[in-house]
């Protein structure tokens, strides 16, 4: 990982903590070119702690590239992504993880057949006694893992059930509490609900709430407006590559965000053209 500042500055930072209201993470004017090909572009995005930033767009808009630089997975090429105010350059999702960047994707990463507290430790398992004599330390992880669950609000009768058991939001909810116990101070959240039924969906919002409510800067991607809605804090709306609406709760309404997102200038056109077609009476269309 390349820090840009190091030395004196970080001898500075150590001294003057960031505000307490300061982003953890924060995007200046960042953007991502594969060859001639740019998928993002004067991207500004602040995470603070305790709030919720939902990200929206339809397939294409950006998200993916969006959390992939944030993440570690790929480096921006233009603009600054900064941690803590300092100015870095990940070269993997390890060295976001290791400033407590965690993000938790669609497949979640976990292994169906394996029980709920074997996935919550997976690739982190504890262990007990000296060589040669160490072994996992099983009943301290399902006391661990049974712990921070209930501390989520997620309580479950058995933890060695598979995971695969598990319905698609309380799975979602376990890779949740899994990044907060390691330590995340942001959360990035890749369409948790997209594949998810109302009550489900319910499920997984009131954990994100949770998460914030525990001091983590929460990302919430999704392409659902009224989800986004319920449980955000501040909102941007990718187009193309690029923002084309970035606003605080209270700054939009529902339907303003709705709007943005369902791509209302384009509609609008559609609308018009459709008033040439005959056959079609545009009046009985909702507007734009």
């Amino acid at each position: 990982m390349t820090v840009h500042g190091s030395g004196p500055q970080d001898a500075g930072r150590e001294d003057h903590p960031p505000e307490r209201d300061a982003p953890v993470v924060e995007l200046r004017g960042a953007g991502k070119s594969y060859g001639n090909i740019r998928a993002l572009h004067g991207v500004d995005l602040a995470v603070r702690p305790g709030r919720v930033t939902c990200v929206l767009g339809d397939n294409g808009a950006g998200k993916s590239t969006l959390i992939k630089i944030i993440s570690g997975l790929h480096r921006h090429t233009e603009g600054e992504l900064l941690v803590d105010g300092v100015p870095v350059r990940f070269g993997s999702p390890r060295e976001a993880l290791d400033l407590g960047i965690a993000t938790v994707y669609q497949d979640l990463a976990t292994v169906p057949l394996m029980p709920v507290w074997r996935n919550f430790f997976l690739g982190s398992e504890t262990t007990r006694g000296r060589w040669p004599l160490r072994r996992l330390d099983i009943e301290g992880m399902k006391r661990t893992a049974d712990r921070e669950l209930r501390s989520m609000g997620i309580v479950l009768d058995d933890l060695e059930q598979p995971v695969g058991t598990l319905s698609g939001g309380q799975r979602q909810c376990v890779a949740i509490a899994r990044a907060v116990h390691f330590g995340a101070r942001v959360l990035i959240l890749d369409e948790p609900t997209a594949a998810l039924g109302v009550k489900q969906s319910g499920v997984v919002l009131k954990y994100i709430a949770a998460a914030r409510e525990r001091g983590l800067g929460v990302v919430f991607i999704t392409h659902n407006p009224h989800h986004a809605y319920l449980v955000g804090d501040h909102f941007s709306v990718l187009r193309l590559g690029t923002l084309e609406l970035a606003a605080d709760r209270a700054e939009v309404t529902l339907q303003e965000l709705t709007h943005h997102m369902a791509g209302g200038a384009e509609l609008a056109a559609l609308r018009h053209e459709l008033a040439q077609v005959h056959g079609v009476d545009v009046e009985e269309l909702p507007e734009a």
